[in-house]
């Protein structure tokens, strides 16, 4: 059984609103989840993002993986960027090779 930390949808129609919820893998979208760590309203200026930052280091730390609409949020919110590299859902393998590979710095001219 593997969890991931994603969002659910609450709110009215055409108005959203989430909730940041652990939830199984295999569970529906608003279905049972685990546990809930906070909220996120993408219709404020600023998004507004409330979260349990120590629940939700402890089941980042545990293996729970955030959901790619998730990981720009955790780091709005300010949890590090550690978690958010290390356990992200699965990257095309040229997102990983771009990351891998080392700043190439610019050549420098030859004055004669």
């Amino acid at each position: 059984m593997s969890v991931k930390i994603r969002l659910s949808r609450i709110g009215a129609k055409k108005q959203p609103s989430y909730r940041v919820v652990v939830a199984e893998e295999h569970s529906r979208r608003d279905g049972r989840i685990v546990e809930k760590l906070g909220h996120y309203d993408p219709r404020t200026e600023p998004p507004t993002v409330v979260l349990n930052e120590e629940r939700t280091k402890y089941w980042l730390g545990v293996g729970a993986r955030p959901t790619d609409a998730l990981g720009p949020i955790l780091k709005r919110a300010g949890i590090t960027d550690k978690y958010v590299k290390l356990h992200t859902a699965r990257k095309s393998k040229s997102a990983k090779a771009e990351e891998a590979k080392p700043a190439e710095k610019p050549a420098e001219p030859t004055v004669s």
